[in-house]
């Protein structure tokens, strides 16, 4: 299974320095569509996403860190760090499914 990751140039470029290929976007219609190939691909087993980026859809984002298994999705911070006003994945659980963890 192979990692992909999904963010900003400079959080793109820093993960292909280790040999982790990526996707470069700047707009949802972009995130959208690199999360829909990750999706399709069979050879990707996790999707790193930028915490900035996935702002730019973060409903869709939300639903795949929670529902989707295989890719898994996993949000990171970006380059800039993490967002100091994230909710923890466990309060997206509870507000997506109704269970606290």
């Amino acid at each position: 299974m192979k990692l992909l990751v999904i963010g900003s140039q400079d959080a793109v470029l820093g993960f292909d320095l280790v040999g982790v290929r990526g996707r470069i976007v700047t707009t949802a219609k972009e995130l959208n569509q690199a999360l829909d190939a990750a999706l399709a691909d069979r050879e990707v087993g996790i999707v790193l996403v930028t915490e900035d980026v996935a702002d730019l859809a973060r409903q869709r984002v939300d639903m795949l860190r929670v529902r989707s298994t295989v890719p898994l999705v996993v949000e990171i911070p970006g380059p800039g760090g993490p967002h100091p006003d994230r909710p923890p994945l466990s309060e997206v659980i509870r507000r997506t499914i109704g269970v606290k963890i």
